[in-house]
């Protein structure tokens, strides 16, 4: 396989790979995209089911932003289906709406107290506004402390261990501050202007966004068959190579683990066909001990969709692993795991890249970043820009 003829070569194509490809392949760069799994797309990979519902094989995918040129870019490769996402969650065995609401408090509050609360909240903060629980914390008042501790115990902190496997103290302060508490009777889960999913499936749009003359793709290839790193010089097959290199996998992997091995951790779905409707909305969260539900959350996939009645339903039950790439189950790393130790050993990995200067990390496991669709998808736009203007 001859690789000297591109100008770009970009491993994996998901949002950051298949987007930056586009924008490189629409400056005239001819551009190899080099993907290890079977399919493009990703963890946003989705197709029709045996039950006719569009499944997302890694979990649900809401495309929700309020950067309008995102949504006017991704809108050139896809029609929408308009869709406002809601969640409940279990909460004190009740299904009640998620983020946590002023509903929400009625719902697990007695009459008299709940009225109490909710006054001192919309006295403090905006109708329709969200507020951290970290910010509800740190308040002074009482009746606010001790919802914020209602909030943390029975929404956050057990579905918080569960999905990263460690105690609340040992995160990111910044994963806490991302847990909002909406002070509305609203109970959809975004609030941004634009929210939808792809018409016909993100697949779908991620084959028209790589339908480009410039743009080669090479599906069922692991790039560390070709790809070598020696003297801070990238080669491919043997043979230096000196064109563009975007790498948007794990770095400890690209480095043969040479510093050792970053956390991230991973997902595992059982899919269960279903008879008629499962639950009453898209997901359901489950915030409770792990003894009492290993799982974190369910998605039921036709609800998602405008589709005709469908007699038969999908749902995905999501486990949360360590990730382990020679596990069964838990061997896609999914989302960094933001403590001290790894962040330390994500930049010491970015030391090593950065002493090479042709190939560059973009995308949520490159990066070592959390990314919503629209935020790399810009991100993986402006990143394309400011290479071709230099």
């Amino acid at each position: 396989m001859s690789l000297m003829e591109n100008d770009v070569i970009i491993i994996g194509a998901g949002y950051a790979g298949s987007v930056a490809a586009r924008q490189f392949a629409q400056a005239n760069k001819k551009v190899l995209l080099i993907e290890k799994r079977n399919h493009i797309g990703g963890n946003a990979y989705d197709y029709l089911d045996e039950n006719g519902v569009m499944r997302h094989q890694y979990g649900p995918h809401i495309f929700h932003t309020n950067h309008s040129e995102v949504y006017e870019y991704l809108s050139r490769f896809t029609d929408w289906h308009p869709y406002r996402h809601s969640v409940l969650g279990l909460v004190q065995d009740k299904f009640v709406p998620i983020p946590f609401n002023l509903r929400s408090i009625e719902m697990c509050f007695d009459n008299d107290e709940a009225r109490h609360i909710i006054d001192v909240l919309t006295n403090k903060y905006a109708i329709g506004c969200k507020v951290t629980i970290l910010e509800l914390q740190e308040d002074e008042d009482p009746t606010i402390k001790k919802l914020a501790e209602f909030i943390f115990e029975n929404v956050f902190k057990y579905y918080t261990m569960k999905q990263w496997n460690l105690n609340v103290e040992q995160l990111d302060p910044k994963v806490i501050s991302r847990v909002p508490v909406s002070i509305t009777y609203d109970n959809y889960y975004f609030t941004n202007t634009y929210q939808a999913i792809p018409l016909n499936g993100y697949t779908k749009m991620f084959e028209k966004i790589l339908d480009h003359k410039n743009i080669k793709v090479l599906l069922n290839t692991d790039c560390k068959e070709h790809l070598k790193i020696k003297d801070k010089k990238i080669y491919f097959d043997n043979e230096e190579y000196k064109g563009i290199v975007v790498y948007t996998g794990i770095l400890d992997e690209l480095f043969d683990y040479s510093l050792g091995a970053l956390s991230y951790r991973s997902l595992d779905f059982e899919y269960k066909t279903v008879e008629g409707d499962y639950q009453d909305s898209a997901t359901v969260n489950y915030p409770t001990p792990k003894q009492r539900h290993p799982f974190t959350r369910i998605s039921e996939y036709k609800k998602f969709m405008a589709n005709p009645p469908i007699d038969k339903s999908t749902i995905a039950i999501e486990y949360p692993y360590d990730y382990d790439p020679k596990a069964i189950k838990g061997n896609i790393p999914y989302y960094p795991v933001f403590t001290d130790e790894s962040k330390n050993k994500y930049n010491e990995y970015l030391k090593l890249l950065n002493e090479i200067d042709n190939l560059y990390a973009l995308g949520r496991l490159a990066e070592y970043k959390y990314y919503d669709m629209d935020a790399i998808t810009l991100r993986a736009m402006e990143f394309v820009k400011e290479i071709i203007n230099g």
